[in-house]
Protein backbone atom coordinates (compact mmCIF):
# COMPACT_ATOMS: atom_id res chain seq x y z
CA UNK A 1 0.00 0.00 0.00
CA UNK A 2 1.26 3.45 -0.90
CA UNK A 3 0.17 6.36 1.29
CA UNK A 4 -1.49 9.37 -0.28
CA UNK A 5 0.89 12.16 0.69
CA UNK A 6 -1.59 14.84 -0.41
CA UNK A 7 -4.33 13.35 1.73
CA UNK A 8 -2.05 13.30 4.75
CA UNK A 9 -0.98 16.90 4.10
CA UNK A 10 -4.64 18.01 3.91
CA UNK A 11 -5.53 16.18 7.13
CA UNK A 12 -2.51 17.71 8.90
CA UNK A 13 -3.55 21.16 7.66
CA UNK A 14 -7.08 20.64 8.97
CA UNK A 15 -5.67 19.44 12.29
CA UNK A 16 -3.58 22.62 12.62
CA UNK A 17 -6.57 24.77 11.64
CA UNK A 18 -8.91 22.97 14.06
CA UNK A 19 -6.62 23.92 16.94
CA UNK A 20 -7.25 27.60 16.06
CA UNK A 21 -11.07 27.42 16.24
CA UNK A 22 -12.42 28.83 19.52
CA UNK A 23 -14.86 26.44 21.22
CA UNK A 24 -16.64 29.36 22.94
CA UNK A 25 -17.68 30.63 19.52
CA UNK A 26 -19.23 27.24 18.71
CA UNK A 27 -21.07 27.33 22.05
CA UNK A 28 -22.43 30.80 21.26
CA UNK A 29 -23.90 29.57 17.97
CA UNK A 30 -25.27 26.43 19.65
CA UNK A 31 -27.07 28.62 22.23
CA UNK A 32 -28.68 30.60 19.41
CA UNK A 33 -29.76 27.37 17.72
CA UNK A 34 -31.47 26.15 20.90
CA UNK A 35 -33.26 29.50 21.35
CA UNK A 36 -34.46 29.90 17.76
CA UNK A 37 -37.85 28.83 16.49
CA UNK A 38 -36.31 27.92 13.15
CA UNK A 39 -32.75 27.76 11.84
CA UNK A 40 -31.89 28.93 8.34
CA UNK A 41 -28.59 28.05 6.68
CA UNK A 42 -26.98 29.86 3.77
CA UNK A 43 -23.78 29.57 1.82
CA UNK A 44 -22.68 29.83 -1.79
CA UNK A 45 -20.86 27.15 -3.75
CA UNK A 46 -19.05 24.52 -1.71
CA UNK A 47 -19.70 26.43 1.52
CA UNK A 48 -23.37 26.01 0.66
CA UNK A 49 -22.93 22.24 0.39
CA UNK A 50 -21.51 22.15 3.92
CA UNK A 51 -24.38 24.34 5.17
CA UNK A 52 -26.93 22.04 3.51
CA UNK A 53 -25.36 19.09 5.35
CA UNK A 54 -25.73 20.96 8.65
CA UNK A 55 -29.36 21.85 7.90
CA UNK A 56 -29.96 18.14 7.32
CA UNK A 57 -28.35 17.15 10.63
CA UNK A 58 -30.32 19.84 12.49
CA UNK A 59 -33.49 18.30 11.06
CA UNK A 60 -32.30 14.89 12.29
CA UNK A 61 -31.95 16.50 15.73
CA UNK A 62 -35.56 17.69 15.55
CA UNK A 63 -34.92 21.36 14.75
CA UNK A 64 -36.91 23.10 12.05
CA UNK A 65 -34.13 23.92 9.62
CA UNK A 66 -34.09 25.27 6.10
CA UNK A 67 -31.58 26.17 3.42
CA UNK A 68 -32.01 29.68 2.02
CA UNK A 69 -33.09 29.72 -1.61
CA UNK A 70 -34.97 26.43 -1.68
CA UNK A 71 -38.57 26.70 -2.85
CA UNK A 72 -39.91 25.24 0.43
CA UNK A 73 -38.02 27.69 2.66
CA UNK A 74 -40.51 29.90 4.53
CA UNK A 75 -40.10 33.58 5.42
CA UNK A 76 -37.69 34.28 8.27
CA UNK A 77 -39.00 36.02 11.41
CA UNK A 78 -37.62 37.79 14.46
CA UNK A 79 -37.60 34.53 16.45
CA UNK A 80 -35.38 32.73 13.93
CA UNK A 81 -31.65 32.28 13.34
CA UNK A 82 -29.74 32.61 10.07
CA UNK A 83 -26.32 30.94 9.92
CA UNK A 84 -24.18 32.00 6.97
CA UNK A 85 -21.02 30.22 5.85
CA UNK A 86 -18.91 32.70 3.90
CA UNK A 87 -15.14 32.54 3.81
CA UNK A 88 -14.83 36.08 2.48
CA UNK A 89 -17.73 37.52 4.47
CA UNK A 90 -18.49 39.59 1.38
CA UNK A 91 -20.44 37.35 -1.02
CA UNK A 92 -23.08 39.77 -2.37
CA UNK A 93 -26.11 37.45 -2.13
CA UNK A 94 -25.15 36.39 1.40
CA UNK A 95 -24.58 40.00 2.50
CA UNK A 96 -28.09 40.77 1.22
CA UNK A 97 -29.49 37.79 3.18
CA UNK A 98 -27.67 38.92 6.34
CA UNK A 99 -28.99 42.48 6.04
CA UNK A 100 -32.54 41.27 5.41
CA UNK A 101 -32.46 38.90 8.41
CA UNK A 102 -31.15 41.63 10.72
CA UNK A 103 -33.72 44.11 9.36
CA UNK A 104 -36.47 41.64 10.33
CA UNK A 105 -34.90 41.12 13.76
CA UNK A 106 -33.60 37.56 13.33
CA UNK A 107 -30.36 36.45 14.94
CA UNK A 108 -27.37 36.07 12.67
CA UNK A 109 -24.37 33.79 13.04
CA UNK A 110 -21.53 33.26 10.61
CA UNK A 111 -18.62 30.96 9.88
CA UNK A 112 -15.95 33.03 8.16
CA UNK A 113 -12.26 33.62 7.64
CA UNK A 114 -12.78 37.37 8.04
CA UNK A 115 -14.95 38.28 11.06
CA UNK A 116 -14.44 42.01 10.49
CA UNK A 117 -16.00 41.98 7.00
CA UNK A 118 -19.62 42.88 6.24
CA UNK A 119 -21.38 39.70 7.39
CA UNK A 120 -19.28 39.41 10.54
CA UNK A 121 -19.98 43.03 11.44
CA UNK A 122 -23.72 42.23 11.39
CA UNK A 123 -23.48 38.90 13.24
CA UNK A 124 -24.58 38.11 16.78
CA UNK A 125 -22.13 35.18 16.89
CA UNK A 126 -19.04 34.46 14.81
CA UNK A 127 -17.01 31.31 14.31
CA UNK A 128 -13.69 32.32 12.84
CA UNK A 129 -12.10 29.63 10.72
CA UNK A 130 -8.55 29.93 9.41
CA UNK A 131 -8.15 29.72 5.68
CA UNK A 132 -7.50 31.45 2.40
CA UNK A 133 -9.97 32.62 -0.21
CA UNK A 134 -9.29 34.18 -3.59
CA UNK A 135 -12.26 36.53 -3.05
CA UNK A 136 -10.37 38.68 -0.51
CA UNK A 137 -6.80 39.89 -0.71
CA UNK A 138 -5.09 38.15 2.22
CA UNK A 139 -1.90 40.21 2.00
CA UNK A 140 -0.76 41.35 5.41
CA UNK A 141 -3.03 38.92 7.27
CA UNK A 142 -2.34 35.67 9.10
CA UNK A 143 -4.98 33.89 7.03
CA UNK A 144 -2.72 30.88 6.58
CA UNK A 145 -1.71 28.93 3.54
CA UNK A 146 -2.77 25.71 1.91
CA UNK A 147 -1.60 23.21 -0.66
CA UNK A 148 -5.24 23.10 -1.78
CA UNK A 149 -7.10 25.50 -4.08
CA UNK A 150 -8.12 28.63 -2.16
CA UNK A 151 -11.35 28.08 -0.26
CA UNK A 152 -11.05 24.31 0.11
CA UNK A 153 -9.70 24.27 3.65
CA UNK A 154 -12.41 26.75 4.76
CA UNK A 155 -15.13 24.58 3.25
CA UNK A 156 -13.72 21.42 4.82
CA UNK A 157 -13.32 23.10 8.21
CA UNK A 158 -16.88 24.43 7.96
CA UNK A 159 -18.17 20.88 7.50
CA UNK A 160 -16.15 19.70 10.50
CA UNK A 161 -17.24 22.64 12.67
CA UNK A 162 -20.87 21.94 11.80
CA UNK A 163 -20.35 18.27 12.72
CA UNK A 164 -18.68 19.25 16.01
CA UNK A 165 -21.76 21.34 16.84
CA UNK A 166 -24.00 18.37 15.98
CA UNK A 167 -22.14 16.28 18.56
CA UNK A 168 -22.56 19.06 21.15
CA UNK A 169 -26.27 19.45 20.32
CA UNK A 170 -26.78 15.68 20.60
CA UNK A 171 -25.33 15.81 24.12
CA UNK A 172 -27.30 18.95 25.05
CA UNK A 173 -30.60 17.42 23.88
CA UNK A 174 -29.75 13.89 25.14
CA UNK A 175 -30.38 12.36 21.73
CA UNK A 176 -29.02 9.10 20.41
CA UNK A 177 -28.18 8.06 16.87
CA UNK A 178 -31.31 5.90 16.95
CA UNK A 179 -33.53 8.87 17.78
CA UNK A 180 -31.90 10.93 15.06
CA UNK A 181 -32.20 8.12 12.52
CA UNK A 182 -35.95 7.96 13.19
CA UNK A 183 -36.12 11.40 11.50
CA UNK A 184 -33.90 10.33 8.60
CA UNK A 185 -35.45 10.34 5.14
CA UNK A 186 -37.35 7.13 4.39
CA UNK A 187 -38.35 8.11 0.84
CA UNK A 188 -35.03 7.67 -0.94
Amino acid sequence: MTKSENLLKIINELHRNAALVDNDSLSAVERLITRANRVYLAGAGRSGFAARGFANRLMHLGYRSYFVGETITPAISDKDLLIIGSGSGETASLVADAKKAKEIGAWLATLTIYPDRTIGALADAIIEIPGVTSKVNAAGTDAGSSIQPHGSSFEQMSWLVYDAMVVDLMLMTHQTDKEMFARHANLE
